[in-house]
């Protein structure tokens, strides 16, 4: 798949007075892109080198606007689709996000900040947070936007299974992005205690939490808390200044040989980082996401917004599996249409041909529904799918049925000249004519059957010939002289027995043909049936991986809490991971399809 996107383009607009919009171009290029996408997006301060970091990722030395004075340079979020980079995601489309620097005192109105940071979270599969210095209690106050997540961010509707109090993070966790800190400029030593460490183990430190719950300790313990509940999947790297103070002004400029050494290397540490661990875009329940799907989404949550709503996950795919669902029907049928163009010559020569040929057809519409339909739980949607299927069958049929006929009575049509032709001239109004006639009858009844491609209507529209021609047949018995009164009798039953035994096949034709429909029927029932349970059982699965990830995470971050002596902190993750487990204990939907 081609994506032709030489820059990067306003996916959402902040306008100066706070508002904010999906822009139109933008979802017209992801409606383009059917492929997965693994998207990345990068939130901090202003003027903290993010663009740059996003420029590298796209292997480009330019794209994202960098700017070169204290003002903010990004507004929104901008969006480059591109190829993915790494070989194992060949079939991928790699989306960075670009967002608008937080924090800007020249915005005046900063109540986006929190907005943007929040639809970082939700359109990513990775989220890059860029800050300056050191990892310090600064850092941490500027990173408050994630201590509000919880009143920015639904997971379920409410009322109707709702997150329950101090289930948050355990919900949460399950679809929120991998958390990769970038720390810039960096002039400390990775020392602790006397010993060397590693970028994470620096970061997994600043994170430490202080034992005690006075209000001087909750300001310092809570935005670390945030941090570890809802991004346990986490990763830092640190970058030295990349260049001399007056050449960073023209960043984007430098050639490799400008810049420092150390920080190529670290940039590229980060960049290959971010290619291979960065995953597809799943939503809950561990669907793909694709491009198209990435701008619905957008537009739902920033409608969300603008309507003074919360966005909520649950809601936002509902409304996705909606939009998506008619266009699965859509691409299924398409399919269908497809398959048949390629396969399909009418007529058959019989019913079963035909409905083999439409069993093939159906069955890869199915795979191409299954492939883009997710929780269409009550089967909605498949029903849709099936009612025009059946539909299609039956005009399949009744197009056969046509061509089948307009066949045969082509072919009678010219095989029945000539005798025509002597019936006007009288030619059987003659002693011995009626015998003539019935051997002329049968010889072009003979003929007949051995042209080949009539179709099954081949026995059904010679009936309908024959008893066209029982008038004539019978004006020529009748006046035949070289006959009795008593062989006309004869010849008018044995007329009439051919004729009903003509009948009583065709009608078990037409009983052999019934019978065959409703095999076919139950044969096309038992196919839905099948997909669909393959459907959830692989969507089981997904969702029992997406569980077991979740569990994995929190353990790990139980054991670090265990580590450093908070056991109320991780009795309460064991509760979590507890519910987790009666949750991936029950038993699953049952199919109910027809």
């Amino acid at each position: 798949m081609e994506i032709s996107m030489p820059v990067p383009i306003c996916l959402i607009e902040n306008s100066p007075a706070g508002e904010l919009r999906v822009q139109q171009e933008a979802l017209r290029v992801l409606a383009e892109i059917s492929q997965p996408v693994v998207v990345v997006a990068i939130a901090g301060l202003y003027r903290t080198g993010k663009s740059y970091l996003m420029n590298r990722l796209a292997s480009k030395r330019t794209g994202f606007s960098l700017g070169s004075t204290i003002q903010s340079h990004t507004k929104g979020i901008w969006m480059w689709c591109l190829p993915h980079p790494h070989p194992c995601r060949a079939n991928h489309t790699l989306v960075l996000l670009d967002t608008e620097g937080l924090g800007d005192v020249e915005k005046g109105n900063t109540k986006n900040d929190t907005w943007i940071f929040a639809l970082a979270v939700l359109l990513s599969s990775t989220l890059v947070y860029n800050s300056m210095g050191t990892i310090n209690q600064q850092a941490m106050d500027q990173l408050h936007y994630v201590t509000e997540l919880t009143e920015r961010i639904k997971v379920k509707v409410a009322g109707e299974g709702g997150r329950q109090e101090g289930e948050d993070s355990a919900e949460f966790v399950r679809f929120f992005p991998a958390f990769v800190w970038a720390v810039r400029d960096f002039v400390l030593q990775l020392q602790l205690d006397g010993r060397e460490i590693t970028e994470d183990e620096y970061l997994e430190n600043a994170l430490k939490l202080k034992p005690g719950s006075s209000k001087q300790d909750q300001p310092y313990n809570l935005p670390r808390k945030c941090i570890r509940q809802f991004f346990p999947a986490r990763k830092c790297f640190v970058f030295v200044q990349p260049a001399s103070r007056k050449c960073l002004l023209r960043l984007e400029e430098l050639w490799e040989d400008e810049l420092d050494s150390e920080f190529q290397e670290q940039v590229a540490q980060f960049c290959h980082h971010v290619w291979e661990t960065s995953k597809t875009k799943t939503l809950l329940g561990g669907h793909v996401v694709t491009g198209a799907m990435l701008g619905n989404l957008a537009v739902t949550y920033v409608d969300a917004i603008r309507s003074g709503a919360v966005p909520c996950m649950e809601s936002a795919v509902l409304a996705l599996a909606q939009i998506e669902n008619s266009a699965a029907v859509g691409e299924a049928m398409a399919a269908y249409e497809e398959q048949l163009g390629r396969r399909v010559a009418l007529p058959t020569e019989s019913v079963q041909e035909l409905l083999e040929l439409h069993a093939q057809c159906e069955r890869e519409a199915l795979r191409a529904f299954m492939a883009r339909a997710f929780k269409d739980e009550e089967q909605q949607y498949q029903r849709q799918l099936k009612d025009k299927l059946d539909s299609k069958c039956a005009e399949l049929c009744c197009r056969n049925e046509q061509a089948s006929s307009d066949q045969c009575t082509a072919v009678l049509r010219e095989l029945s000249q000539e005798l025509e032709k002597r019936v006007c001239e009288g030619s059987y109004s003659v002693p011995g004519g009626y015998q003539r006639l019935l051997d002329d009858q049968r010889e072009m009844v003979e003929k007949y059957q051995r042209v080949p491609g009539k179709g099954i209507m081949a026995a059904e529209v010679l009936q309908q010939f024959l008893k066209s021609k029982e008038t004539v047949a019978q004006a020529v018995l009748q006046t035949d002289q070289s006959l009795t009164d008593r062989q006309r009798e004869i010849e008018v039953e044995r007329a009439r027995a051919e004729a009903a035994e003509r009948d009583a096949q065709l009608s078990q034709e037409m009983q052999a043909r019934t019978e065959q429909l409703l095999q076919d029927q139950e044969r096309s029932h038992q196919e839905h049936v099948q997909q669909l349970t393959a459907k959830m059982e692989q969507d089981r699965r997904q969702l029992l991986a997406e569980q077991e990830k979740a569990l994995a995470l929190k353990l790990q971050e139980q054991e670090r809490l265990l580590r450093e002596g908070f056991q109320e902190e991780a009795a309460q993750l064991q509760q979590e991971m507890r519910n987790l487990r009666k949750e991936m204990s029950q038993p699953q939907g049952s199919c109910s399809i027809l």
